[in-house]
């Protein structure tokens, strides 16, 4: 009897082997995307956000501060900048205002000392 189901498992997990199949994908893709996607990063990187500051202090207190917002806010990249003398911690990046009022809001329901900062080339 065991032998019997032995046997057929063995022979059922052998075909089901034997009919897998395998492949391989190329992409091709035109080489001006490269330049778009160059062109679109610089754009981006030149480009002014209203941004949230929730709080500044010591580099120590900045990081336990971005911490904080990385819990609250993950979806917005918390980071520290330095503005002589203190550490800022910043949340998001916002080219409409309305959206950066109504985060803004949010935002500041867990930090009561939270900053608009409006797109100056000073703010970035």
């Amino acid at each position: 009897m065991y032998k019997l189901l032995f046997i057929s498992l063995f022979t059922v997990c052998f075909t089901l082997n034997l009919q897998a199949q395998q492949g391989s994908v190329s992409i091709e893709q035109d080489p001006q995307i490269k330049k778009l996607l160059d062109i679109y990063k610089q754009g981006k990187a030149n480009a002014l956000y209203y941004t949230i500051q929730i709080g500044f202090g010591s580099y120590d207190e900045a990081e336990e501060l971005k911490q904080e917002a990385e819990i609250e806010f993950p979806e917005y990249d918390p980071k520290i900048v330095f503005d002589s003398p203190t550490y800022r911690v910043q949340v998001g990046q916002f080219t409409d205002r309305l959206e950066a009022e109504k985060k803004f809001l949010e935002v500041r329901q867990r930090f009561p000392g939270a900053l608009l900062l409006r797109p100056e080339s000073g703010n970035r």
